[in-house]
């Protein structure tokens, strides 16, 4: 997308974080903006501080893990706005721990958020966004924790490695419709990742929070992470620019390259295999994942 001014953003997590500076970036770009959130009183005082900022914004409560209200929140914004043209699936929860340990709930809840949330919003806006043949632009949030998998977090890695591998094939089907996809992998951000639970649903059963005087470690990189608006800043220029992924830390680039080894090396030992002697696999030369 080259023009912005007018069009229409919505959002989802846009009460705070990084879904909020999304919201605050399109809209100092002419866009009009959507902002959907499970918590009604910061999502208020977010629509209340875009105003300020001279957004023209409107709200909605939404929850990603019921299909419904995400549709809802679809109708809602082509009556404030008449279109749609970017859609920002970024609302995300966490949840982790030693294996054998997590409730049910726990898997669950993050399914149905950080996965399901995101193929809710996407087709409930696809057909709006067909319907007006201008073109778009999907945002969904991913993390690094869709490109590694570090022990523990196992919940949140599996939903972010499905959030990056849907978001790739989504980019091949939409590209001919001049529809973009970006899958956003943020490194550590000072957002209130680790506060999550507070919206948890009382469908998937109330979240077992150790107390703790002193933070995390996991807790005090995001503390020092980077300012949720550099991340805005980024997908701004992601979906400009139309790029299929969005990095924010460069730094971390080591540790995919790692992944990536080990995957390689898998395939040296699959050539040597003694129970693969003599098989010919006919698998096609060229396998076109991705068409940009």
């Amino acid at each position: 997308m080259q023009d912005f001014k007018g069009r229409t953003a919505f959002v989802t997590g846009g009460a705070s974080g990084i879904g909020f500076a999304m919201a605050k970036a399109f809209g100092a770009a002419g866009m009009n903006v959507m902002l959907a959130d499970i918590e009604r009183e910061p999502l208020e005082k977010a629509v209340e501080d875009l105003r300020q900022r001279q957004v023209r914004v409107e709200g909605v409560h939404c929850d990603v893990a019921e299909r419904r209200s995400v549709e809802d929140a679809a109708k809602a914004t082509i009556e404030a706005f008449g279109k749609v043209h970017v859609v920002c699936n970024n609302a995300g929860v966490g949840a982790g721990g030693p294996v054998g340990t997590l409730k049910p709930g726990d898997w669950d809840w993050t399914i149905a958020v950080n996965l399901m949330g995101v193929v809710y919003g996407t087709e409930a806006f696809l057909p709006h966004i067909r319907a007006h043949g201008e073109g778009g632009h999907f945002v969904n949030t991913a993390s690094m924790a869709g490109m590694i998998s570090p022990p523990g977090m196992e919940p949140y890695c599996a939903t972010k490695f499905a959030v990056v591998a849907m978001s790739e094939g989504w980019a091949g089907q939409l590209a001919p419709e001049n529809i973009g996809v970006s899958v956003l992998c943020p490194g550590f951000v000072r957002t209130r990742i680790f506060e999550s639970s507070r919206t948890r649903q009382d469908k998937f059963g109330r979240a077992e929070v150790a107390a703790s005087a002193e933070p995390s470690a996991g807790q005090k990189l995001v503390q020092a992470g980077i300012d949720p608006d550099v991340v805005g800043a980024c997908v701004f220029e992601a979906v400009r620019d139309n790029d299929l992924y969005i990095f924010t830390h460069p730094d971390m680039r080591p540790a995919v390259e790692q992944r990536f080894e080990r995957i390689m090396r898998g395939f040296d030992k699959a050539s040597r295999r003694g129970a693969l002697s003599g098989v010919d696999p006919k698998s096609p030369q060229q396998i076109n994942m991705l068409n940009n």
